[in-house]
């Protein structure tokens, strides 16, 4: 695990890889919480530290940080059945070596159906702490069979290392993502953000399109995706830095030669406004960029941002609900979801019940610049799961679903559902 982890848990992987308003089918009239699958933490795999992914058919996929055969990490697909349960399969078990290890951030998907993610240690790259300093790995299917391809080692140097989040893909194919580590500028391994371009001879180039300095530009690449729009342009968070040494939100645009211009669009200053970002960004309809920060806020607990662009080109952030701790939760880590209404949903790292398991969160726009909070669910550390990181993911029919990366029957995580 990394050092500039905040937590078990905390640091890797979530966020939407298009800037576009994500709709549910319905509006929530009944929330309910329905736990889809327990995990072991044995050849099933152990606290499912992801975003769900879903193909057509309707089945959903992950990735657990240990349990598999070699208690490396798993890839899995979650199958549902017409009796209303559903099937957990393990597609691929890692072994530890070069093929990777420790999975954060769950997978993305091409057309073929194949899926792409990130260990953040393992790999025949460099040493890394003895650990490997990860890998971006592809797992192909022929009928029921998966097998795993390591499309990258990082080697720890410029070119980053401990990639804990996911990948995005662009419309030409080429794969996007950030790591906390490496890139080395004036003694700060302060993490990159780079490109996986795919060659005719079937091999992958990695390409480093910014190195973070630790400086105005931010440290720490998030466990969020990036976000692309239809341009191209990538929009993500880095966790420390910036003018304030609070985060900061960031857009990279391609530039002639290959080349990628970096603009630090917003820098966090912290208490009471936001402060310290570990989750992605998503977008409205009219570009306007929301996510969520672990501390800041009012009230130091944690708080949900809005960034709008003026007609003076700069961005102004707004905090729109500061977390007060208690029953409304706090110290969140998700990407955000709207739904089809405007509203936003997530998750809280913690809070809720009184021993702070977090929940999830729904705010509905009002009048002026706040907004309403009101809690969805209040997890308990029972077979219900806690401490849900990586946020939700909707489903065709507007159900919402996530991973909690403990609780449940055997305290390693559970997969849940609320529906409207």
């Amino acid at each position: 695990m990394r050092s500039k982890q905040f937590g078990p848990s905390v640091r890797w992987g979530l966020a939407v890889s298009a800037i576009t308003l994500i709709l549910a089918s319905s509006a929530w009239a009944a929330n309910e919480e329905k736990v889809l699958y327990t995990f072991t933490g044995g050849n099933d795999g152990g606290d499912p530290a992801a975003q769900l992914i879903f193909d057509g058919p309707g089945n959903a996929y992950g990735t657990t940080v240990v349990g598999g055969t070699s208690n490396f990490g798993t890839v899995f697909k979650l199958t549902p059945h017409a009796n209303g349960k559903w099937t957990e399969t393990v597609l691929y078990s890692f072994l530890g070596g070069n093929d990777g290890k420790n999975p954060y951030g769950g997978v993305t998907k091409d057309a073929k159906g194949n899926l792409y993610g990130t260990t953040v240690a393992g790999g025949s790259g460099g040493a890394c702490s003895g650990d490997g300093c990860g890998t971006v790995f592809k797992l192909t299917h022929s009928g029921k069979v998966w097998s795993e391809s390591v499309l990258y080692n990082f080697a720890g140097d410029r070119d980053g290392s401990g990639p804990g989040g996911g990948v995005v893909f662009d419309h030409s194919g080429n794969l996007y993502g950030t790591t906390p580590d490496g890139g080395d500028v004036n003694g700060c391994a302060c993490g990159v953000v780079y490109e996986l371009s795919p060659a005719k001879s079937g091999k992958w180039k990695q390409t480093v399109i910014h190195t973070f300095t630790g400086g105005n530009d931010g440290s720490t690449g998030s466990l969020g995706l990036l976000l692309i729009d239809q341009v191209g342009n990538l929009y993500g968070i880095a966790e420390l830095g910036g003018a304030h040494g609070d985060g900061t939100t960031f857009k990279l645009s391609p530039a002639s030669g290959g080349k990628w211009k970096i603009s630090v669009l917003d820098a966090f200053k912290g208490m009471p406004h936001a402060g310290f970002p570990y989750g992605g960004l998503i977008s409205d309809a009219a570009g306007s960029l929301y996510g969520t920060t672990y501390y800041g806020g009012a009230n130091g607990l944690g708080a949900v941002f809005k960034l709008t662009l003026g007609t003076n080109g700069k961005w102004s952030e707004s905090v729109l609900y500061s977390f007060k701790t208690g029953t409304d939760g706090n110290s969140p880590t998700s990407t955000l979801v709207f739904d089809g209404q405007g509203n936003l949903y997530g998750t809280t790292s913690a809070g809720g019940d009184p021993n702070g398991d977090g929940t999830v969160f729904k705010l509905t726009p009002t009048s002026g610049v706040k907004w309403k909070e009101s809690v969805v669910h209040r997890f308990k550390n029972d077979l219900d799961g806690a401490n849900p990181y990586y946020g939700l993911s909707l489903d065709k029919a507007g159900n919402f679903y996530g991973t909690t990366a403990s609780g449940g029957a055997h305290s390693q995580g559970v997969i849940f559902e609320i529906t409207p």
